[in-house]
């Protein structure tokens, strides 16, 4: 069996022995970035079908083809999104990670319509409030959320956050939990290779996985 798909199933197995008091079902989102398709296609015949990409050029060039074929594939957008790649990133992705603007979901807005396409979203929120990070500061969430759900006719169905490096992510995971609950969100994409169980433990129901699952990057 190759290597990625034992490294899957050892996450997998790893969570179901942790009694983490898991909400809902994790997806696993294999973050394939800067990995060719030789990599990825072993994971893809194996019935895995998150995918995750940081660069549209690069996820374009990767995915366009596979995806015509492959339609059970669901597409995950979780690097920064340029307003100017917005057209094709609705075209190819499913799913957005990283809406951290109003001018990017006034952007998705239009575009999705022009592609009769909802595409799912997940509001970026800057929770450890780091000048270097994009995102919606966790006070302005409420109205932001209102208005790309009211007046842009968005589907946000979760949050999403990395947490500042070297602190406990445990204190901002659970910061995102409180404010999905107050939002009444389900969705919660946090966790990667090295806080992936803390993540779950405070309702993570998106883990993004790279590393772990396809080894370290050139």
């Amino acid at each position: 069996m190759h290597k990625s798909i034992n490294n899957l199933n050892e996450i997998k197995k790893e969570i179901n022995s942790k009694n983490l008091n898991i909400q809902s079902k994790i997806k696993i989102i294999a973050v394939s970035k800067t990995f060719g398709i030789k990599d990825i296609l072993p994971l893809i015949d194996y019935g895995h079908i998150d995918f995750g990409e940081n660069k549209i050029q690069e996820a374009v060039d990767k995915w366009s083809q596979i995806k015509l074929t492959k339609k059970e594939i669901k597409l995950h957008m979780i690097g920064k999104l340029q307003s100017n790649k917005v057209k094709q990133a609705v075209n190819l992705f499913d799913y957005i990670h990283s809406l951290d603007s109003i001018k990017l979901a006034q952007k998705i807005s239009t575009e999705q319509k022009k592609f009769n396409k909802k595409i799912k979203l997940f509001i970026q929120i800057n929770i450890g409030n780091e000048d270097q990070k994009s995102g919606i500061k966790i006070e302005d969430l409420p109205d932001f959320y209102q208005n790309c759900k009211n007046n842009l006719d968005l589907d946000i169905i979760g949050l999403m956050c990395l947490p500042p490096i070297n602190t406990d992510p445990s204190i901002y995971f659970s910061k995102m939990a409180v404010a999905a609950k107050d939002l009444s969100l389900k969705e919660l994409s946090m966790g990667m290779s090295s806080d992936y169980l803390s993540a779950i433990k405070h309702n993570a129901s998106y883990i993004r996985i790279g590393s772990r699952i396809f080894g370290n990057r050139n």
